[in-house]
């Protein structure tokens, strides 16, 4: 029973004194230094040996300029303990603060000594302590010693850092690599980090300082990490083809398949780079890999073909979709060809009937399992909204949902539901859906969910007729239809006859969107300062300083005024999905090499 009491008040006693110590930090963060000084004196009296006390009550006396005080205690500890480096650093820092810098090197000097002869093990405490006043060199130096005389230590991430702060760029990525060697899985935490200094010119500083750096250490020692760091360089800079030679000589030294080389052409292909895209993927078509991947690359620059194709190359398209299917046959192992063969006819060549023919035809000739039939069903179900056979679409959305449950196509079908009903101005039907998938565990349906219900929401709520929503609802349908023009058009009623309602800002989004399919980027512009002015204040207008952005950058040969729209993201809208790639844009503009 008597222990039991004593471990009861030895816990009370030791709560108090957290508690006591909190305050005074409270009252330190509040400029309220006399109290924080009352409190830490008391609990340095009762613990003299704790540091945190210690510097607690060497702070207050230094915030109130009673350098004497301060001095008196440090200097009691160092005789006590003249080889606590910690403690001889911060009375160096004491002497800095009094602007006596010869006294203040002198101490920083033996705490590293002291350091050296007798606590290798305290290399990290040390280095923090150092980092705390902004002593990086001697920080840095303290992680290296440190790291050399204990080989199991890996201060690499803290020296990469450093590094990075100095602009000691090769030290820098010489670290991150030195780390990739011990901890593999840390490779993207790395290139996020590497992000900050790497952008999209190859002709950075650097970019060619971590280029070099690379060619040099797989000169001297060719571990794939250094390829597959000089792929991931090459992407930055958009060198696709430079990045597929990495790719090869990775494929080539793994046994994991080429995966990487079809993500590669995937990125080229996300960039417009199709020729280059061609090239990596005919490479697979080419070496001795699976059907499945064959098909995977036949798919791919099929439909980045289609994606990017003008009329004239229509039938040329064609020939080449026959051409795998006498190579491979239409059977189930290439039903995701045949779904975007059929997408092809229906909404590049106005084929409707004879798309949902080809697809009906698949269901009945194959043995088919649950999900091929639903892709298959779901594509004809989209190809029935193009035709504007709405009820009928509907019906096969829902054998989708159906079949399915909980599936991510089954909530794709829902969210699908909910847009055609839209289409067709069955606003209500279309909110009650999309109240269901904004907790999709899909983000990206959730997303377009809460997008579509806010559109609809918030145009009901002013106009009960529906009458504005009903025209954007038409001009959406449009603009799934591929017809520009006339979607154009339909949003330019809406900007007419419904000028000052709340659907504007969204027409004219919209309409600018269009605008720039159809290249006419000066009236896209337009719009988006439109927004820009006359809705400021609302939920698009980061929406509009982006894309209007990417315009400049892109089309108009203005990096300028882009740069002014990137920086007001960054100062007023860090909240925006845009966020990140706003201020990398804006960084890569103003030509930084470093954070």
């Amino acid at each position: 029973m008597r222990f039991v009491f004593l471990y009861i008040s030895l816990f009370l006693t030791l709560s108090a004194f957290s508690q006591s110590e909190q305050l005074a930090k409270n009252y330190m963060q509040q400029g309220q230094y006399e109290k924080a000084l009352s409190i830490y004196q008391k609990l340095y009296n009762k613990n003299p040996n704790r540091n945190s006390y210690l510097l607690g009550l060497v702070e207050s006396f230094q915030q109130l300029e009673q350098f004497n005080e301060a001095e008196k205690i440090l200097l009691r500890r160092v005789e006590k303990n003249p080889n606590n480096a910690q403690i001889i650093v911060e009375l160096g820092h004491h002497y800095d603060l009094q602007g006596k810098p010869e006294q203040a090197r002198l101490y920083y000097d033996k705490a590293i000594k002291a350091f050296e002869n007798s606590n290798v093990n305290h290399a990290y405490s040390l280095a923090q302590t150092f980092e705390k006043y902004s002593l990086l060199d001697e920080a840095a130096l303290v992680y290296e010693k440190g790291m050399e005389n204990n080989p199991r230590a890996n201060f690499n991430v803290q020296l990469a850092k450093i590094y990075g702060e100095q602009g000691k760029l090769e030290k820098m990525f010489g670290s991150y690599l030195s780390l990739l060697q011990v901890q593999p899985n840390y490779i993207n935490i790395v290139q996020r980090n590497f992000s900050d200094y790497i952008s999209n010119d190859p002709s950075n500083e650097a970019n060619v300082i971590f280029r070099k750096l690379l060619i040099k250490r797989l000169q001297q020692n060719p571990d794939i990490l250094y390829n597959e760091m000089l792929s991931w360089l090459f992407i930055q800079q958009k060198e696709y083809k430079k990045a597929f030679v990495q790719e090869k000589a990775i494929y080539k030294r793994k046994e994991e398949g080429p995966q990487g080389i079809i993500d590669l052409a995937r990125i080229a292909i996300s960039e417009k780079d199709i020729k280059s895209a061609t090239e990596i993927l005919n490479y697979i078509l080419e070496t001795p890999v699976s059907r499945d991947l064959k098909l995977t690359a036949h798919k791919i620059i099929l439909k980045a073909k289609v994606d990017n194709a003008n009329k004239k190359e229509y039938k040329s398209i064609v020939e080449q979709y026959n051409a795998v299917f006498t190579e491979y046959g239409k059977s189930r192992e290439t039903i995701g060809l045949q779904i975007d063969y059929a997408h092809f006819l229906a909404f590049n060549q106005d084929q409707k009937q004879e798309a949902i023919r080809f697809l009906k035809d698949i269901i009945k000739r194959e043995r088919l399992s649950r999900f091929q039939s639903s892709r298959i069903k779901m594509k004809i179900a989209d190809i029935l909204v193009l035709d504007q056979k709405f009820n009928q679409a509907l019906i096969y959305y829902t054998q989708v949902q159906n079949a399915l449950k909980n599936n991510f196509l089954a909530q794709d079908a829902r969210f699908k539901v909910a847009k055609t009903s839209y289409y067709k101005g069955d606003f209500k039907w279309a909110q009650t859906q999309l109240d269901v998938l904004k907790s999709s565990t899909s983000q990206l349906i959730a997303n377009d969910a809460m997008e579509l219900s806010l559109i609809i929401s918030d145009n009901s709520l002013e106009d009960s007729t529906q009458t504005a929503l009903k025209i954007f609802a038409k001009a959406d349908l449009l603009a799934f239809q591929n017809k520009n023009e006339e979607a154009i058009a339909m949003y330019e009623k809406i900007l007419t006859q419904h000028r000052g309602e709340k659907i504007e800002d969204e027409a004219f989004l919209r309409q600018a969107k269009l605008y720039e399919a159809e290249k006419q980027f000066e009236k896209a512009k337009v719009n988006y300062l439109k927004i820009i002015e006359f809705y400021n204040d609302d939920i698009l207008a980061d929406d509009a300083y982006y894309w209007l952005a990417e315009l400049y950058v892109n089309e108009l040969g203005a990096p300028e005024k882009a740069k002014e729209l990137y920086e007001k993201i960054i100062f007023n809208h860090a909240d925006s999905i845009f966020f990140v790639n706003a201020r990398k844009k804006y960084r890569a503009l103003r030509g930084d090499a470093i954070n």
